[in-house]
């Protein structure tokens, strides 16, 4: 062999034998987690785990305007050979819909023992932590009169409301879930004649709930539809807003109506690489310590653990059937599921027509 080609196959042999010990060189064990949580709240606690169980992260995110349907999607693709470990969801109707599909492996977390028994699926393949409330926003310079803002959901179907409400595109996150919801609620007819109040109202669709509650704090719209951590980013900041939980009381017409409260989930992903460590991890996000670190975060999310105890801010009231003092929609949460292709496909004719 000659110098010259000794030389070459160095050239060659060297980035591979890198490559290889590059590799080899990650000993540290990691859990993959899909989240559709926001990554500037998921990111504060995540590390507490990596400290505690020596267990890396390696975490995707969902984006804010196509919230979770994009990681929902990634999910299906790759049921054949996954790649997750731990799907942290934000709304639980689309989990559900993945637990129908069979993505998800059962765990019974012995950290989900004080949370009631509609925080936990029948087959202990999802639970339910940290919730956000739906929830009216009203910017209090345009409607400065507290008697006049809307009460309840329904109200916004009022002409009164007419070029004045603000939405996100309710193909997605939890605009979606909530359409859903109020399909298995209020019957499907009465639904589908709320939401033909809010196009005849023309309501503005805008690309996620963060932009309903900035155009509401900027004075672009007077009313929006929205969840109380981006309603709260927005009075964190001092913007003339106010949150109003919908139908607080309850209704005479319509009796399981109330304010929807929407959990976080989470779930093993069926086959997946290292189930050892996710369930490490559903056992950490169970935890009393991260629903009290995300209730007292700049997300406020709402505990479901009555164990827990937090400091939330004024503007943010637990559900009844947590201690609180808002009454919490009833919604069959199964078959508002079984309900999601009607109203999807509803709400897709509905908002594409040219508004009036």
């Amino acid at each position: 062999m000659t110098h010259k080609n000794s030389s070459l196959q160095a050239q060659f042999l060297l980035p591979v034998i890198f490559f290889f010990l590059a590799g080899c060189s990650h000993s540290e064990p990691r859990v993959v987690l899909y989240s559709a949580q926001d990554q500037e709240f998921a990111e504060k606690v995540l590390p507490d785990f990596t400290r505690d169980t020596g267990f890396r992260v390696d975490t995707k995110y969902d984006t804010e305007a196509t919230k979770s349907v994009n990681l929902y999607t990634e999910l299906v693709n790759e049921k054949a050979r996954p790649r997750c470990d731990v799907h942290w969801n934000n709304e639980i109707l689309a989990t559900i819909r993945l637990q129908r599909q069979g993505l998800y492996q059962p765990y019974d977390s012995p950290a989900a023992s004080p949370y009631p028994a509609s925080a936990k699926a029948a087959d202990k393949t999802w639970y339910a932590f940290a919730a956000r409330a739906r929830i009216i926003i009203v910017n209090t310079e345009l409607l400065p009169n507290e008697a006049e803002r809307p009460k309840s959901l329904l109200d916004l179907a009022d002409p009164r409301w007419k070029g004045k409400i603000a939405m996100a595109k309710p193909q997605f996150g939890t605009t979606a879930t909530q359409a859903a919801c109020l399909f298995e609620v209020l019957g499907a007819e009465k639904a589908k004649d709320f939401y033909k109040g809010l196009e005849k109202n023309q309501a503005q669709l805008v690309s996620g709930n963060k932009q309903v509650a900035e155009g509401v704090g900027a004075k672009q719209y007077a009313v929006g539809l929205t969840d109380t951590d981006d309603a709260m980013d927005e009075v964190d900041k001092g913007h003339p807003v106010a949150i109003i939980f919908p139908d607080r009381d309850g209704s005479k017409e319509y009796p399981r109506l109330g304010t929807l409260f929407l959990p976080n989930t989470v779930a093993v992903v069926r086959d997946c690489p290292n189930p050892q460590g996710a369930h490490k991890l559903i056992d950490f996000l169970l935890s009393s310590k991260v629903e009290k670190e995300l209730a007292e975060s700049e997300s406020h999310q709402i505990p479901l653990n009555p164990q827990v105890e937090a400091s939330l801010p004024k503007e943010i009231e637990r559900p009844d059937n947590a201690g609180g003092t808002v009454k919490s929609m009833k919604v069959d949460f199964e078959k508002a599921a079984d309900l999601w292709d009607e109203a999807q496909a509803f709400l897709r004719e509905m908002f594409a027509r040219p508004q009036s």
